[in-house]
């Protein structure tokens, strides 16, 4: 049981350590994720002003982390493609675009989100 737990205990760190050696690689290198984490940061700071209950808060801050998940997820797929080939190919291009319509809807998801809120306070 010990060395299970152990095992596991090594397994998580590696998993943390790689987490962020991606994330520092992604920072290094992307302007969008650095642009959306501060547009996150912004986000999250309004969600604690504003008089939203828990789950409005939980909703609008889950969004933002699922906003930048999408931005690293496309960041995977250009820089495999990339890797792959710096030509340009027909599938390359839509595995690409993909990866952005992607973000580029958990974004319009959050949006949502923010506007029903914001609707929902300025009515009451």
């Amino acid at each position: 049981m010990i060395g299970w737990l152990g095992s596991e205990l090594r397994r998580f760190r590696n998993t943390v350590i790689w987490s962020w050696c991606g994330w520092r690689a992604a920072w290094a290198s992307q302007k969008s994720l650095r642009q959306w984490t501060v547009a996150n940061a912004l986000s999250a700071s309004l969600a604690f002003l504003l008089p939203l209950t828990a789950g409005e808060r939980a909703l609008i801050l889950a969004l933002g982390i699922l906003v930048l998940a999408a931005e690293l997820f496309n960041t995977a797929i250009e820089t495999a493609i990339n890797y792959i080939s710096e030509a340009r190919h027909p599938r390359a291009a839509m595995a690409k675009d993909c990866g952005s319509a992607g973000v580029a809807l958990t974004a319009i998801a959050a949006a949502v989100a923010w506007i029903c809120l914001l609707w929902r306070l300025y009515a009451s």
